[in-house]
């Protein structure tokens, strides 16, 4: 059996990624968005990056895909996005698929959420549901 940490670390050969630290500066800027895949039960204890996109990770490809009856129009910006989840696992593979998939433009921070609260990043409120 593969094992979750080889292809972690699988993806983060071929995708884009920076420790929070890093990506505090890009926080806000025009044309690029944040995409939190965190479980909405997560949100709920812990907050999110102020300004991020919610998805949960199950619905990804389907969000992402144009031609889905699902897709969200974050995904069709051309906006650089940066994956996020806890701890750099589900965003460094999530950033894989969609990469794979043909999103340009995509990265993810290496040590997520947990990194970004250790680096000082602000932390908001979970979103509030629309519709």
């Amino acid at each position: 059996m593969k094992k979750t940490a080889d292809m972690v670390a699988e993806a983060n050969l071929v995708v884009n990624h920076a420790p929070a630290a890093d990506l505090l500066a890009v926080h806000g800027e025009e044309g690029v968005t944040f995409v939190d895949l965190r479980d909405p039960r997560e949100l709920e204890r812990e907050g999110m990056i102020p300004g991020a996109f919610h998805c949960p990770r199950g619905m990804l490809e389907f969000w992402v895909d144009p031609t889905s009856p699902y897709a969200k129009p974050q995904f069709q910006t051309g906006n650089r996005i940066v994956f996020y989840c806890a701890s750099g696992w589900r965003s460094a593979l999530s950033a894989r698929l969609v990469q794979e998939m043909g999103l340009e433009n995509v990265m993810h921070i290496t040590d997520g959420f947990t990194g970004w609260k250790a680096a000082g990043g602000p932390v908001g409120d979970k979103p509030q549901k629309t519709g």
